[in-house]
């Protein structure tokens, strides 16, 4: 057998200068299971299924031939780059695309049911997690979980197959309608309505150009769609059915609409292609249904406190641990918790002594609560430490120093309602947050770690209560509990009551406000129904009668807006009851506003303990019920995949959806391989950097003729053209336009892809690929500000704000919108000067930019648009504290909207050097942005005073939503983000947004902020001076 190839981006890179001449041919070892071992060379880019056609030639050259049998009874399997055994299922891939760990390829005999084993096998590759691997997972809970979840797939599958053509069409691009009630679009100069421009492609030849007003117009496409009997597809061609929402933001950008009548024979054929996969696969049988539960006993009356025996720690410490440590004495502490609240006093272990091993043989730590006491969402937390003797210099105080060691929760009772028995081994995780009280970690997560041989293993033993199973009691029992208890209420000091509920959500309640809240709950339903949340946390989850009345009042408490009951699924409110009950009031959410919130709904999944609950089910049916729901569901999901806490719950959701969704995998699969090719360019480009970093010319050189040379090939030319942007699948990313291709001079050496448009001669799209850079914080701080665009256009306030596209797609990888006729403040003002250090002083070079594009009543347009945006921003960087503000990280369209880019640093985490801040003013608002206000004119016009208005009129507007912007960075905090980590970081946003203050007042300091903003900008302006000089040099 031939030595394994060291470099292995050489071996399955395209051809390029810096790779050295790859050859078209590689060498393979086959190994049959004849026992034959057989070395030839086969095409880089030949499918699985012709390099077995030349192999199966080959093979009859050699001995026991015919004992192979039939070659379709055959199939490959190999070593994948994540080292785990690869089923080559899907025999239409390219061995290039496959990518081995090593040039071997492992012929085995195909099992029966081979539909089945590559809808498996392609479902592996999509999610980034092969099968096999849940197949491997001895835990019933997943075992019953995938059960449920094929069965519902199967149904979901056949409810498809009865469609018709037309209900498929609606479920599948359910139509994105503009709200009835909402503002006229106007010039933008003189209020009059907006004339429409529309061009209408049929079969991408004839063009049509119609002249109408926007209002008549509406009716006028779908009149054309109903008498010639076609459908209307967007831009970029690709079937949706949103014409009314794109016109009206094509109008709102003073851009054309640009729309392709397709004939409904091409919806049809396309109709029958997803059915015909769907029937390939859905006839096989349903596997078997779990077992029932068994029956459910009430909890004795009189309870036991609760015991766990801790009997054996195994310690494994990190590589940085001082070796002193692995002969301390070590203590385990535990405590339970209901969210974020401590139910009873945490208990702590003796001390043991040893090296890697402690045993305690007699020890149990017991809590002071009862059985029958404890909330269904229970879990213990327990933290591992080490007791040492303080310095010299401490030890008068006589206390010993604790240094953590590992952590880990579990549920007490299992996702049966089941309270745990028996032996339980824990593998730990050795990270700790920062600020944990008593070290305990319950906001972490309830899974073990998967990295078991270098985790430290915990051995606990829970005890037996009684000859059957203590199951929780089902919602019927708690239900008559409740009835049984004596309810009272209390209606005196109502406006005490008032004033508690208009706090916002991170105020803390004392303990006599608690009990406050809890005597007048009926009151609260009655007066203060968004108050649900405060009067859970006011909740004596410790105690089963307050549980139980709790759930009877939870009954008839009205349903909240889905945007109040979001924040019922925060880490705060782990009930079950309460969470379906949350997720009752998110059903009312239409598939936009779905849309709008999606990223965080995704991510308190990490707060579920049990893989099957009321989030995940409904996440899936509305995924089921739009594709866009869907793809934005599987990205936010597969992105996450590598992170151990979460790998195993978000791949069961994303192969639930993927077999509810057949004919969406191939749609999936393409956009997968799209940007493993755009990985392997960008790794390319890094590579080459690294050999010729010596000389600047050279590299920029070599980098540039291998990533046009690997775009110029077949294989990465098909992968990449022809798919639905991950960034938005309503646009339908057609060619590479190779020769405006390039990659930035940053440190991850970014890639800027450019696409043809199949419709507009010379309209390009254009997206970047980042490799190396988490993007998840700029997807977030995108996704508020486009809620903040939603909630001021709700108040008939259009600030003209551009939230570009961003999606995070994978480990440090994912894609950035680029947006069309747009530069930097930066090479604007460079493009006007020829000293880079007086350019950031040049006030008029922004607005002869402008004027240098538009003219006219354009230019009066542009300085509109110039004045509502920057408006916008100026409100929505200070409210979100967002740092970094040089002049390339602000940009400009050639319409006069400005927008802000790069949002690294939020939340007040502003840069600083030697230990001073680079950025000293709240927002930026300098004097040349007055300059283009102003249209050119000195001293403080009716123009600068409309401008300060539109400022103040949005910070109202965000302020009225206060605890919205909370709530949704609230449940963001375990998404690991670099600058959310704990509730001190959202406190910026209490501060900004001046929350417990009267309206006056925060006006007050809105104003005191907005002319600091202008009275230090020259500091900005030296920023940006300092920023033009370094940038200069660069180049």
């Amino acid at each position: 057998m031939p030595p394994a190839m060291t470099d292995l981006l050489d071996m399955w890179a395209a051809h390029s200068p810096l790779a050295g001449q790859t050859p078209d041919q590689i060498t393979v070892d086959f190994l049959l299971p004849t026992g034959i071992y057989i070395q030839m060379d086969v095409p880089r880019e030949a499918t699985i299924q012709h390099i077995k056609l030349l192999l199966w030639k080959q093979a009859q050259n050699f001995p026991l031939f015919p004992a192979l049998g039939e070659m379709e009874s055959h199939m490959f399997e190999c070593v994948n780059q994540t080292a785990v055994h690869e089923e080559l299922e899907d025999e239409t891939r390219r061995l290039c695309d496959v990518r081995p760990f090593l040039p071997v390829l492992k012929l085995v005999t195909r099992n029966c049911g081979r539909a089945e084993r590559l809808l498996d096998s392609k479902i592996g590759v999509l999610i980034g997690k092969g099968l096999h691997e849940l197949d491997a997972i001895n835990d019933q809970e997943v075992k019953d979980f995938r059960s449920k979840m094929f069965r519902i797939s199967e149904e979901q599958m056949q409810r498809v197959q009865m469609m018709t053509w037309k209900e498929w069409l609606q479920a599948c691009f359910s139509p994105q309608l503009e709200p009835a009630a909402g503002t006229a679009i106007t010039d933008g100069v003189n209020d009059r309505p907006a004339d429409l421009k529309v061009t209408i492609h049929f079969d991408q030849s004839q063009v049509i150009k119609l002249y109408k007003n926007h209002r008549r117009n509406l009716i006028f496409f779908f009149s054309i769609r109903k008498n010639l009997n076609m459908h209307i597809f967007q831009k970029h061609s690709c079937p949706v059915l949103s014409c009314p929402q794109y016109i009206r933001t094509c109008m709102q950008a003073k851009e054309p609409p640009h729309l392709t009548l397709v004939h409904t024979s091409s919806i049809k054929q396309m109709y029958d292609k997803e059915i015909s996969t769907i029937s390939a696969v859905v006839s096989r049988k349903s596997s078997n249904p779990p077992l029932p539960l068994p029956p459910k006993r009430r909890v004795p009356t009189v309870s036991p406190v609760i015991p766990v025996c801790v009997i054996n720690i195994k310690l494994n410490t990190p590589p940085n641990t001082h070796q002193p440590l692995l002969s301390t004495q070590v203590q385990v502490r535990a405590g339970l918790f209901h969210g974020a609240e401590l139910l009873c006093k945490p208990a702590v272990s003796s001390e043991s002594s040893g090296r890697s091993d402690h045993t305690w043989k007699e020890n149990t730590l017991e809590f002071d609560i009862f059985v029958n006491d404890l909330p269904r969402m229970t879990r213990l937390c327990i933290a591992i430490y080490a007791v040492m003797d303080k310095v010299k210099k401490q030890k008068k105080s006589g206390k010993k120093r604790h240094y953590p060691i590992a952590w880990v929760n579990t549920m007490v009772f299992d996702y049966k309602g089941q309270l745990k028995t028996g032996d339980i081994i824990l593998h730990c995780w050795s990270s700790f947050p920062d600020e944990l009280e008593e070290m305990l970690n319950p906001i972490g997560t309830i899974q073990t770690n998967p990295y078991t041989e270098n985790a430290t293993a915990l051995h606990i033993h829970f005890p037996e209560y009684s000859s059957h199973p203590i199951v929780f009691p089902p919602f019927d029992k708690i239900l008559e509990k409740a009835a049984e208890i004596a309810r009272s209420s209390d209606c005196t000091n109502m406006v005490k009551l008032k004033e508690i509920m208009e706090r916002d959500p991170l105020s803390q309640l004392c303990e006599n406000e608690k009990d406050l809240i809890w005597t007048l709950r009926h009151d609260c339903r009655e007066n203060f129904p968004q108050s649900l949340p405060k009067l859970l946390l006011s909740v004596k989850w410790s105690k089963h009668e307050d549980m139980a009345q709790l759930q009877a009042l939870l009954q008839i408490w009205p349903k909240l807006c889905p945007r109040d009951a979001l924040e019922l699924l925060d880490f705060n409110y782990p009930d079950q009851y309460v969470r379906e009950y949350a997720v009752g009031c998110l059903r009312d959410m239409s598939d936009e506003e779905l849309l709008q919130y999606l990223l965080q709904l995704v991510q308190v999944l990490r707060y579920e303990p049990y893989y099957d609950c009321a989030l995940t089910h409904f996440l899936l049916e509305r995924a089921q019920g739009n594709r866009k729901i869907g793809h934005f569901l599987f990205w936010h999901l597969r992105s996450e995949i590598h992170m151990p806490a979460v790998s195993v719950q978000f791949a069961l959701i994303l192969e639930a959806y993927c077999r509810c969704n057949i004919p969406h995998i191939e749609v999936l699969k393409k956009q997968v391989e799209a940007l493993s090719k755009l990985k392997s360019v960008n790794e390319l480009i890094k590579l080459g950097t690294i050999k010729n970093a010596r000389s600047k010319t050279k590299e920029a050189m070599l980098t540039k003729e291998a990533m046009m040379t690997c775009l110029r090939q077949s294989g990465y030319s098909e992968t990449l053209s022809d798919l639905q942007s991950p960034l938005n699948p309503n646009v339908l990313l057609s060619g590479i336009n190779v020769d405006k291709c390039r990659y930035m001079d940053s440190k991850m050496k970014p890639l800027w892809i450019v696409y043809n448009n199949k419709l507009l001669a010379g309209d390009n799209l254009g997206i970047i690929f980042k490799n190396g850079d988490d993007l998840r914080q700029d997807m977030l701080t995108l996704q508020i500000l486009k809620l903040m665009d939603l909630l001021w256009k709700e108040a008939n306030l259009d600030l003209r704000i551009v939230p570009y596209a961003c999606l995070a797609t994978g480990d440090r990888a994912g894609l950035i919108e680029v947006v069309s006729s747009a530069d930097t403040i930066a090479n604007i003002q460079l493009t006007s000067s020829n000293v880079a250090a007086a350019a950031a002083f040049n006030k008029d070079a922004l607005l002869n930019w402008l004027k240098e594009r538009n003219s006219g009543d354009a230019l009066d347009r542009a300085i509109e648009e110039f004045t509502l945006s920057c408006a916008g921003y100026c409100v929505a960087t200070y409210v979100l504290g967002i740092g970094d503000r040089h002049s390339d990280n602000i940009m400009v369209r050639s319409t006069g909207q400005l927008f802000h880019i790069d949002f690294g640093h939020i939340l007040g985490n502003f840069k600083s050097k030697f230990g001073i801040k680079r950025e000293r003013v709240p927002f930026i608002l300098t004097h040349d942005f007055i300059h283009v206000i102003q249209q050119g004119k000195t001293g403080y016009t009716e123009k600068f005073g409309s401008f300060r208005q539109y400022c103040e009129e949005a910070y109202l507007i965000l302020r009225k939503n206060g605890n919205l912007f909370i709530t949704l960075f609230a449940l963001m905090l375990t998404a690991g983000l670099p600058e959310l980590t704990s509730v001190k970081d959202i406190q910026y946003l209490k501060d900004s947004l001046a929350l417990g203050k009267t309206d006056d007042e925060a006006l007050k300091q809105f104003r005191q902020k907005f002319d600091e903003a202008l009275r230090e900008s020259w500091t900005t302006k030296v920023n940006w001076m300092a920023h033009n000089v370094a940038k200069d040099n660069r180049s």
